[in-house]
């Protein structure tokens, strides 16, 4: 068994125009001095990181670590989340999503596309340059105003969706498989990968392919009312990052999962900081140990009611508290008589 890796931070929801969250050498004495031993950092961010220069050099790839190293941090991952939403958008979405792409690509939705793919590669190339071994992103979604079907989808409608899928990520795939870096969907609302059934789906059509990976967040499965510990029992060979989330979900006479399009602090279902939801993270934390995840215990911060600064705070605690030190014996090894085959084989009356 392997002990997990944390507590650690994603900084997609800290990094800001002011100090301490605006360049990097700030935000990681901040993280640092809470006591996040590492950082997750979202490729996109220019404040924090320069995707093309770490994926061109080594040297600055260096530099980063040499930031961190200062403040006893180490990076775990890189996100590729917004790039990832952009390899395939529902023309209903065009416009919201553009935001995510440079503005000289906006309304140009083949553009953006081609840049997003490109993005994602050279954040497999910066994973490699940085010694990771994971990259973090969303599949996009062109299925998602189908979800709920009615009127009835026509036929073939959900099985070219996913092949179409497919032949958009596979060459990302095979650049992710000759870089040594595992590519990690979050498994989300909004994302054509939203659950298991979705993932197994996509995993097919990609041929099983050994890079498909899966970013582990148990808040979005509370959310849709998954069984997220059953999850793990099903999917932890695929499982390859670890965001430590919480959630919660109270349905009620008026709103279940779909929320009603009420915000996020009248919903039914919403985020919390970490201890102020419903996940069973003791029951999470045992079966990673179980199941030898090796990888990091990173939070991603969101919560409708809570200040981002004291869900870090108290984050950071509560990861830490909850980490396995995995033993090295076994608990009853003072009454181990020891080994003799002899004796095994009188015993069981074979001689």
């Amino acid at each position: 068994m392997k002990t997990i890796k944390g507590p650690a931070l994603f900084l997609a929801q800290y990094a800001g125009d002011e100090p301490p969250f605006d360049s990097l050498e700030d935000i990681a004495r901040w993280a640092s001095e809470l006591g996040f031993q590492g950082v997750q950092i979202p490729s996109w961010d220019k404040r924090l990181f320069d995707l093309e220069r770490a994926a061109e050099s080594q040297a600055y790839c260096q530099e980063i670590q040499a930031v961190l190293a200062r403040h006893g941090l180490v990076v775990t991952e890189l996100s590729s989340h917004l790039q990832g939403q952009l390899v395939a958008v529902h023309p209903v979405y065009d416009d919201l999503f553009d935001g995510f792409a440079p503005p000289e690509l906006h309304g140009n939705p083949k553009a953006r596309q081609a840049w997003a793919v490109e993005q994602i590669k050279l954040a497999a190339r910066a994973s490699a340059n940085l010694g990771l071994n994971a990259l973090a992103t969303f599949s996009g979604a062109l299925l998602w105003p189908f979800l709920y079907p009615f009127p009835q989808r026509p036929a073939g409608l959900v099985e070219e969706g996913f092949a179409e899928l497919a032949r958009r990520w596979k060459p990302i795939l095979d650049a992710c498989d000759k870089e040594g870096v595992d590519l990690c969907f979050e498994i989300h609302p909004g994302e054509d990968l939203h659950d298991g059934t979705t993932f197994e789906r996509f995993l097919a059509e990609v041929d099983g392919h050994p890079r498909c990976c899966i970013l582990y967040d148990p808040s979005h499965l509370v959310l849709q009312q998954l069984d997220h510990l059953a999850f793990l029992d099903r999917y932890h060979p695929r499982i390859r990052m670890f965001h430590v989330k919480d959630a919660e979900f109270h349905p009620s006479a008026q709103q279940g999962v779909y929320g009603g399009y009420s915000s996020w602090l009248e919903r039914a279902g919403r985020f919390r900081s970490l201890g102020d939801g419903q996940v069973d993270f003791k029951g999470i934390f045992s079966r990673l140990a179980q199941y030898d995840f090796d990888g990091w215990a990173v939070i991603e911060w969101e919560c409708a009611l809570k200040h981002p600064e004291q869900g870090a705070a108290e984050g950071a605690r509560f990861v830490a508290e909850h980490i396995i030190r995995v033993t090295d014996r076994a608990f009853d090894d003072f009454a181990d008589a020891g080994t003799d085959r002899q004796a095994n084989r009188a015993l069981l009356g074979l001689d």
